[in-house]
């Protein structure tokens, strides 16, 4: 016959069979929380990283969730493999999104393999020709002046009135057809290098400059076409990109400060790229140096190195002003960030990518950002 067990031997065989049943459930539900749907589980892969329900209920908020705006692709990515995916009604795995301002990040790569390459120099005056007479301030304008967003022209990217921007203009307006030229003929506001303002205009620039680069003819399909076979080649292809369309102006200059199309996918394998220092699959497509380069801070601008904004505090810069969180996240994090809400996160210290396309205005966003930053808190640092 067997003994009863003793009153502390059955507590814990009674624990010990509740951690088990929990443990074969994933994550237990928060206490109080309602149900979650299908949809959200249904988001989740199955080994996530994090706990499953805990994730599903983190990323559904991002889509149901009032005050935040429109959420529209939610891509998570941890350790190189999809960890989250979710849609809303009327997109999928297959639609483009437009980058806006994300694009600016992938025109940095671009002149990041051109430097690599011997075709451009980082802190040698700009080769744009217009700039290069005597007694012309602008000469003394650097690669790295644009890279970082400090060249000191008069670039006001918005404004009150939003046919005065010079974004608007460019891309809408008088310098609609030759983007590059209108930019360029803009006068300085500032030395070179003294001053960070943000600014679509300066990354037209650098586009301009890769296209020069890249050939020497003036004619507008040729330059479209060097520039599109160049990060075909170099980029687009070897990261498995097949969905992404960039667009270019009437002059076959590259519109990338603003103006590609890719699905949410080929947005997270970028970032996951930028997370491995350039590396995709054991093959180096951008140096190691240059990548570190892009997510070191601006001497002008600690929020922003190459063409990619950064997750580290700004003296005097409230939570609000802040464009991420550097008090949920680690400051290593990374992002590219895109008009009315769109972001590519990335933090190497999680082995973290998050992808959110949307729709939201400047209130939103920041309470969206809130509710990212709690995705990115379930991952532990590694």
């Amino acid at each position: 016959m067997f003994s009863r067990p003793r009153p502390l031997i059955a507590s814990i065989m009674l624990a010990t069979t509740l951690a088990t049943g929990l443990a074969g459930c994933g994550d237990a539900e928060p206490v109080g929380e309602p149900p979650l749907s299908e949809e959200a589980l249904g988001a989740v892969t199955e080994n996530p990283g994090a706990p499953t329900r805990q994730l599903a209920r983190q990323v559904d908020d991002l889509f149901t969730m009032e005050g935040l705006g429109e959420t529209r692709a939610v891509v998570l990515m941890h350790g190189g493999t999809i960890a989250a995916e979710r849609y809303a009604p009327g997109y999928d795995k297959d639609t483009r999104f437009v980058s806006w301002s994300m694009a600016k990040t992938i025109t940095a790569v671009m002149i990041g393999m051109l430097v690599a390459d011997g075709r451009l120099r980082l802190d040698e005056p700009a080769p744009v020709p217009g700039w290069q007479r005597p007694g012309d301030p602008r000469s003394e304008i650097t690669l790295r002046h644009l890279l970082q967003m400090r060249s000191g022209l008069d670039h006001t990217e918005a404004g009150p009135v939003p046919t005065e921007s010079s974004e608007v203009r460019m891309l809408f307006l008088d310098g609609r057809d030759d983007m590059a030229r209108w930019a360029e003929e803009q006068p300085l506001e500032a030395e070179p290098g003294s001053k960070f303002e943000y600014s679509s205009n300066t990354t037209v620039i650098l586009a301009d400059i890769a296209a020069r680069a890249l050939t020497d003819s003036e004619d507008p399909d040729i330059r479209r076409r060097a520039v599109a076979t160049y990060l075909q080649a170099r980029l687009f292809e070897p990261l498995a990109m097949t969905s992404i369309v960039p667009e270019f102006d009437a002059a076959g200059t590259l519109i990338g400060g603003s103006l590609m199309h890719a699905t949410a996918r080929d947005y997270a394998r970028f970032g996951d790229f930028l997370r491995n220092k350039g590396s995709y699959r054991g093959t180096q497509l951008v140096p190691r140096a240059w990548v570190e380069k892009m997510v070191t801070p601006s001497p002008e601008s600690p929020q922003y190195g190459f063409q990619t904004w950064l997750n580290r505090p700004v003296k005097g810069m409230t939570g609000a002003e802040h464009p991420l969180f550097p008090d949920r996240a680690p400051h290593s994090l990374f992002a590219m960030i895109g008009h009315m809400g769109q972001y590519v996160l990335i933090s190497p210290s999680k082995k973290l990518t998050m992808v959110r396309l949307g729709h939201s205005d400047a209130p939103q966003r920041e309470a969206m950002l809130q509710q990212a930053a709690d995705v990115i808190e379930l991952y532990p640092e590694s």
